[in-house]
């Protein structure tokens, strides 16, 4: 018996590429991203473990993401899990100093991306009658912290269409939850910080942030529930983490 099929967006890296790893044993994949080589060879490695086909285009483009569909084998044409865990955060400051082109990054994938991927996959889960949805938050869509104007926006709006989506398949079996991570060491602060690896690696220094699978290990224990529970929002800190912002570092 084949086993039921998870569509993981963001999958090349972080937190995507570890919830492959921990979801390979139990479902085939579908490995959505941008970097193409970098999806390729994650998906040679799980190939030992189960069955995988990538797709690789940008979510925030919305052609890309119908013609994505469109190119699904039957094999893995049944989604049953939904891991929405592309995301990205780009510049670190003041709204009037901010680069609008930084906001405009944000609010594609962030927001206008996950719609993208969700609608027809929300689609399916209703005729289907089943299926799982965990959207990848953040803190900062529970907090707004000082420069995080934009990127907590957005992630706040992850929080309010997660709740949306549940509301709007509450007649069906479809589970739909959101986890919000705080500090988690991938290439996050690399990404925001616009490739000044020094300064990213300074935002994890001084104290254990959460690595890529604490987060995918959370996802796991989210879709293991039996099917009536739900668990509908999940926060994941480090230890030495209270909020944003509000570390306890090493002297």
């Amino acid at each position: 018996m084949s086993k039921p099929t998870a569509f993981i967006t963001g999958a090349s890296s972080g937190i995507g590429k570890a919830s492959a790893y921990k979801l390979a044993q139990h479902y085939q994949l579908i490995l959505c991203g941008r970097r193409k080589e970098k999806l390729e060879e994650l998906a040679s490695a799980l190939r030992e473990i189960t069955q995988v086909h990538i797709l690789s285009f940008d979510i925030s483009d919305r052609k890309a993401c119908g013609e994505a569909f469109n190119q699904i084998p039957n094999p893995f044409s049944s989604i049953d899990v939904l891991i929405n865990n592309a995301g990205n955060a780009h510049g670190l400051s003041l709204m009037q100093d901010a680069d609008i082109d930084d906001w405009d990054k944000m609010i594609d994938i962030n927001i206008k991306g996950l719609l993208y991927i969700s609608r027809p996959i929300m689609k399916m889960m209703e005729e289907q009658d089943h299926g799982h949805i965990i959207n990848i938050g953040s803190i900062a869509g529970q907090e707004v912290y000082p420069k995080g104007n934009v990127y907590c926006a957005t992630k706040h709006a992850v929080i309010a269409l997660t709740k949306s989506m549940r509301y709007d398949l509450h007649d069906t079996q479809v589970k739909v939850g959101v986890i919000n991570p705080g500090l988690v060491e991938t290439e996050f602060s690399e990404v925001r910080f616009k490739g000044d690896k020094e300064r990213a690696q300074q935002t994890y220094q001084g104290y254990k942030a959460l690595e890529p699978a604490d987060v995918a290990n959370s996802i796991l224990f989210m879709l293991q529930q039996p099917d009536h529970v739900n668990i509908s929002e999940l926060t994941v800190m480090p230890s030495a983490q209270s909020g944003p912002g509000l570390l306890k570092k090493e002297e």
